[in-house]
């Protein structure tokens, strides 16, 4: 028998809509319970959320924005949020692209996370891969200098367009260079889905680029 989904939310509901940024602005939807002279940390694609409650309790004082175009895991992770008392995470129910191109003023974001998007495997939907070159070099213009992007997958073949997209962009600058990407990185945080795609075997591919100054 399938669970029912709980639509009550246990405290704060932190989530937004894209009419309510447009509307009202990221500094007056944050308000207090944030540094107002911190830039935005955005993780577009949070899956189950745990990484980016992760990232929201290291730097309390820093507005984090997750992005999900899942209501159903929107509403889940406003229930997460709510029962852990996290004050300074707004959540969107929208497209990656969506909001990088309508909500994201240029130099206003600190760091980008996009974990394991979907590959869309089949070349005739590649396309809808996220991380494609104008989404890229639409994240470069919005981070400050300075600022990371930092990208992750296990699909072998989504791997090499990302690594294309992300090194043809003259903006950014790689962090790991002389190495396109690493198999593991020292202390970052595992998804969930990434430690079930690890005990499967499969490579992990990490990228970290800088916003270069200038």
């Amino acid at each position: 028998m399938p669970r029912t989904l709980k639509h009550d939310i246990p405290g704060a509901d932190w989530r937004i809509s894209e009419e309510d940024v447009r509307a009202k602005g990221w500094p007056a939807l944050f308000g207090e319970d944030v540094d107002p002279r911190q830039p935005l940390v955005v993780e577009i694609g949070f899956g189950r959320g745990e990484f980016l409650m992760d990232l929201a309790l290291a730097a309390p004082s820093t507005p984090h924005v997750g992005v999900e175009y899942s209501a159903k895991r929107v509403l889940k992770m406003a229930r997460r949020l709510a029962r852990a008392q996290i004050r300074n995470v707004r959540l969107l129910d929208a497209t990656g692209e969506g909001v990088v191109r309508d909500l994201l003023a240029p130099n206003s974001v600190k760091s980008f996370w996009i974990n394991f998007p979907d590959p869309w495997p089949k070349k005739r939907h590649h396309r809808r891969r996220l991380l494609q070159p104008a989404l890229v070099h639409g994240l470069a213009l919005r981070l400050v200098q300075g600022g990371m992007l930092h990208v992750a997958t296990d699909h072998e073949g989504y791997a090499e367009s990302i690594d294309a997209a992300l090194a043809g962009e003259p903006l950014l600058e790689n962090v790991f260079a002389p190495a396109p990407f690493l198999r593991d990185v020292p202390g970052r945080r595992a998804t969930a889905y990434e430690v079930l795609w690890r005990a499967e075997g499969r490579p992990m591919h990490f990228w970290q680029y800088r916003r270069r100054a200038g």
